[in-house]
């Protein structure tokens, strides 16, 4: 039999990070390598194509085509470890806060596995849910944690963990969430530049 959990979500990159951890390891690898260097003029294309068609999977995956399983070994652990220090003051306490009241908390990101796991692993979160990537090719999706795929993923894991989510409250920074705040009891928006809640 299933049982009612109520469950709190939060989204990850302008929303307890000040900064997209996807973009940011983009330019640490253009930093530390000369390979991104050598795929502009595809990326140049990438984003024309995602002018013309935002929602699309081609351009997100030839945006970062350069990067290879190699540069994920090798600039990860130091770009996380930099990348720790754009989490917003409030969010351990919050997770925290929101875990101490008996609630499931849940990550949901856009933002590839290899990023996110370790970047949100020492918050505690219930589970943490996010794009995963073709471990050979990690430049290409598997599964795209975004837009209404997030409410998919948190679907599947309430199935796994045979439960039925209520949604009490959900935080994010960007409207490409909608599907995800939309089921939530009480929807709070983050200024991504700031970290404070929006005024409705």
């Amino acid at each position: 039999m299933l049982k009612k959990e109520d469950v709190v979500v939060f989204d990850f990159d302008g929303t307890l990070s000040a900064k997209d951890s996807n973009v940011e390891f983009g330019k640490y690898c253009f930093k530390h390598s000369i390979r991104p260097w050598l795929f502009l003029p595809l990326m140049g294309v990438a984003y024309i194509s995602c002018w013309l068609n935002p929602s699309g999977m081609w351009w997100r995956r030839n945006i970062r085509r350069f990067i290879t399983p190699k540069m994920v070994k090798e600039f990860a652990p130091a770009f996380i470890k930099q990348h720790k220090r754009e989490r917003f003051g409030w969010s351990k306490e919050q997770v925290e806060n929101e875990r101490k009241s008996g609630r499931k908390v849940i990550l949901i990101s856009a933002s590839p596995e290899f990023l996110v796991v370790p970047l949100a692993k020492d918050m505690k979160f219930d589970a943490i849910l996010c794009s995963k990537m073709d471990s050979k090719k990690p430049w290409k999706h598997e599964f795209l944690c975004w837009g209404q795929n997030k409410v998919y993923a948190m679907d599947e894991w309430a199935k796994e963990n045979k439960i039925i989510p209520h949604v009490v409250r959900s935080y994010s920074d960007s409207k490409s969430d909608m599907p995800m705040m939309e089921i939530a009891d009480e929807e709070v928006w983050v200024d991504r530049e700031t970290g404070l809640r929006k005024q409705a």
